[in-house]
């Protein structure tokens, strides 16, 4: 059976504006071919997050499945309308902006989420002094940490308005948005090298755990891939993210352009 559930849309905001990565910066962005400052990935999968926990609530921040693939860029102020279509219990879903889909993915309820063993992720802490991207930032099989991050009381709810959350949820039981999971993915990047501009592509996240607001966060990843592909030099991380240390919250697999192709402005 195949149904579409209602569009939900958001006027998008860029959170990075003043981010080290450029990327997120008009003028940069316009030098790699873009219109302006791009949102960042992490933030357009947390308006993807909506549809899924509108249909199954807290037991998908308990052990849903989620990917995402970002195909196109979404611009700061824009409207964004998100979609869902149901099939055989999986929401694919897709989000448009300027009449273009720039994001696809999907969602699902496994029946239980799956047992990861924090001793299978090795704990480890983020370099002491970042130094400029080389050939070693992310070799293969190597394990990244980041530092710990929390988001409680003022800056949980800052981080709702500024990803235009509207679902009760959060607040009313105390939880912690999984857009934050990925911001930390992010963090496995930034914390362990110095990047110029970079693109986040994709990512799948099995979550394990509803996460609580002010849990401090930490992510533990291995590199599973590093290659060239049309000029864009990319890494895929597959990790674990850590509550307090000792809970995991999710398994993901993420992966991003580190080193993109310039190219002359549209």
């Amino acid at each position: 059976m195949t149904s579409t559930l209602h569009t939900y849309r958001v006027s998008a905001y860029n959170t990075a504006k003043q981010s080290e990565n450029k990327m997120h910066d008009d003028t940069v962005a316009r030098r790699f071919g873009f219109s302006g400052g791009l949102v960042p990935g992490v933030d357009v999968m947390a308006y993807m997050m909506h549809l899924p926990v509108e249909k199954w609530g807290r037991v998908f921040l308990e052990r849903g499945l989620m990917d995402a693939r970002f195909v196109k860029p979404v611009y700061d102020g824009e409207d964004v309308d998100l979609r869902a279509r149901e099939s055989d219990g999986v929401l694919e879903l897709e989000v448009e902006s300027r009449g273009e889909i720039c994001a696809t993915g999907s969602a699902s309820l496994p029946a239980v989420a799956p047992a990861l063993k924090l001793a299978d992720y090795k704990e480890i802490a983020p370099v002491v002094a970042r130094k400029p991207l080389d050939a070693s930032s992310y070799e293969l099989d190597k394990w990244l940490g980041t530092t710990p991050r929390a988001w409680a009381g003022e800056a949980a709810r800052d981080y709702l308005a500024d990803i235009r959350e509207t679902d009760p949820i959060y607040s009313r039981e105390g939880l912690g948005h999984p857009g934050l999971l990925q911001k930390v993915m992010n963090r496995l990047l930034v914390d362990n090298a110095i990047l110029g501009p970079w693109i986040h592509v994709g990512s799948r996240m099995q979550l394990l755990s509803a996460g609580k607001a002010g849990d401090e966060i930490t992510a533990r990843a291995k590199v599973v891939g590093n290659y060239e592909k049309k000029g864009h030099r990319f890494v895929e991380l597959d990790a674990l993210v850590v509550a307090n240390g000792t809970t995991p919250l999710a398994h993901c697999w993420h992966i991003a352009i580190y080193q993109p192709r310039e190219q002359a402005a549209a």
